[in-house]
């Protein structure tokens, strides 16, 4: 037996699809505007995952120059057949629905295969029947015309695998289990015991979340739904419940007759949600043949027992994180804002530092700026950098950002003000900028930690030049960089930063570390 501790990746990570490749499991998640995007992680026991790396790592992979950070890359599916892995997703931002495949999950992954106007909507999924037809499944408007928002249906329609194109007539089998349902979503399709099972969220993916199951003999009709649905939700237990919003599930099986959901949740703090929605598993039984999630239970456990052999990883993902840059490739745990941008860094003109440019663009801005940053992961850490920078023109900042969008952040920045050098705390709220605390710094030692305490949802900045740490802010909100208060589909990203803010600047700051901590 191993323990499975939820939620099992701990953060920014929705919309979660799994696939088992002999005893081998594989799950990937949304990544937005993110880049690299859709991170994939893999286990032998569900219990301990490793993240081995991100399927959208090149730009030609990854069109989404100036979006908003909620557009981009939306709900990933991946699948194993008959030695090839294969990713569907929609790009909302450029190209839709598109499909890239790899004989190693770990990488590389093709180029996209764009299924084009044929394909309308989003979060797409595939299906391999038993014959090894391959069939597409996704969302798309009510073609009678949408008469409210969210007024959607699931439809699916054969692919050619030699083409990477649509065939034959689609249809749609599903609307969803509620009468006048909104979003119905994220559909996956299972044939187990001579039914095709397909399974979905809907309701949206806020406090109505959930999911629901449908079955049918025949792929290409109506499909009947289960007269429990939704199957699973949390929309009944309140917004001050620990865990909300669940929903978004995708089965698998272990091969010797246990099955398994994973799925989106997430865990707010004072009712928002800094860290967005994090995957977490449940066991699945089934009864007349449907299937039951957490059964006796009815919610999503914080611990659970599943008959697994434990299988210890070398690098599995935990609360915390500590980031050096003594190889010759960025830390796969790292994310930029639309891609990674060799531009923007170096790894290679410093050894054991990370260089960011001084470039016009601002985190302010929908822009690929020089940030990089990890998803948070608890509400009570710290996080930590230490960085050489000396400013030259006013314009240029170096620091640390706590990022949920262009228009909901606070930086921590090293800058020049009236001619002296300083440490500025600003917040950035509706697009509104305010500092927060000016520090002077008149110290000679070149490295300065910066270190950003946070305890639910306030928080403490503090610097450190020599051997005395200087507090420069106190009781910050962090309210503002929520969901509930920004918008959008994310979760919080921290990391490292630096920019000229709209002037040309030859200047750059070395980062020689980034640390998050749980408390």
């Amino acid at each position: 037996m191993v323990t499975v501790k939820n939620p099992i990746l701990c953060g920014f990570y929705p919309d979660p699809s799994i696939c088992r490749a002999g005893e081998d499991y594989y799950i990937v998640n949304s990544s937005f505007v993110y880049g690299p995007g859709v991170p994939v992680f893999h286990s032998r026991d569900l219990a301990h995952w490793e993240q081995i790396g991100n399927i959208l790592d090149r730009k030609e992979q990854l069109p989404v120059k100036g979006s908003e950070i909620s557009e981009g890359i939306y709900a990933p599916t991946i699948r194993y057949y008959n030695g090839t892995f294969y990713m569907i997703t929609t790009n909302v931002s450029y190209g839709g629905n598109f499909i890239v495949t790899a004989k190693n999950p770990a990488g590389p992954w093709s180029d996209p295969y764009y299924l084009g106007e044929e394909a309308p909507g989003i979060d797409p999924s595939l299906f391999f029947d038993d014959d090894g037809k391959c069939y597409y499944c996704g969302t798309r408007p009510n073609p009678e015309g949408v008469r409210y928002n969210g007024d959607w249906e699931i439809w699916v329609q054969e692919l050619d695998l030699n083409t990477m194109k649509l065939v034959g007539e689609s249809m749609a089998i599903w609307k969803g289990a509620v009468k006048d349902v909104i979003w119905p979503e994220g559909p996956h399709l299972y044939k187990i015991d001579g039914y095709y099972y397909l399974m979905h969220a809907e309701g949206g993916t806020g406090p109505e979340h959930s999911i629901s199951i449908a079955r049918s003999k025949k792929l290409f009709q109506w499909f009947e739904g289960c007269p429990r649905n939704p199957i699973f939700t949390h929309r009944n237990l309140g917004m001050d419940y620990p865990v909300v919003y669940a929903g978004h599930g995708d089965l698998v099986d272990d091969g010797h007759g246990n099955w398994y959901v994973v799925m989106l949740a997430s865990r707010p703090c004072e009712r928002h949600s800094s860290m967005g929605r994090e995957t977490f598993l449940a066991k699945v039984t089934w009864e007349n043949g449907w299937p039951v999630i957490a059964e006796g239970v009815g919610h999503l456990e914080e611990e659970l027992e599943i008959p697994m052999e434990e299988c210890r990883l070398t690098e599995e993902v935990g609360a915390s994180d500590y980031i050096q840059f003594w190889d010759a490739k960025l830390d796969k745990r790292l994310v930029s804002i639309e891609s990674l941008n060799g531009e923007t860094y170096s790894l290679t003109e410093r050894a054991g530092m990370l260089r960011l440019y001084n470039r016009k663009e601002r985190i302010a801005d929908k822009n690929n700026c020089a940030y990089f940053g990890i998803r948070q992961k608890s509400y009570q850490f710290y996080a930590e950098t230490g960085v050489e920078f000396e400013p030259v023109q006013e314009k240029e900042t170096a620091g640390m950002v706590l990022y949920q969008n262009h228009a909901n952040h606070l930086r921590m920045e090293i800058m020049r003000r009236d001619g002296r050098k300083c440490f500025a705390v600003t917040s950035c709220i509706q697009g509104e900028e305010k500092i927060i605390s000016v520090t002077p710094m008149d110290g000679n030692e070149k490295i300065t930690r910066i270190r950003i305490l946070c305890d639910r949802q306030k928080a403490c900045v503090w610097i450190q030049t020599g051997e005395e740490w200087i507090l420069c802010a106190k009781d910050i909100s962090l309210l503002p960089y929520t969901t509930e208060e920004a918008g959008g589909f994310v979760g919080c990203t921290i990391g490292m930063y630096a920019s000229a803010n709209g002037v040309e600047s030859q200047n750059h700051a070395d980062f020689g570390w980034f640390l998050q901590k749980a408390l």
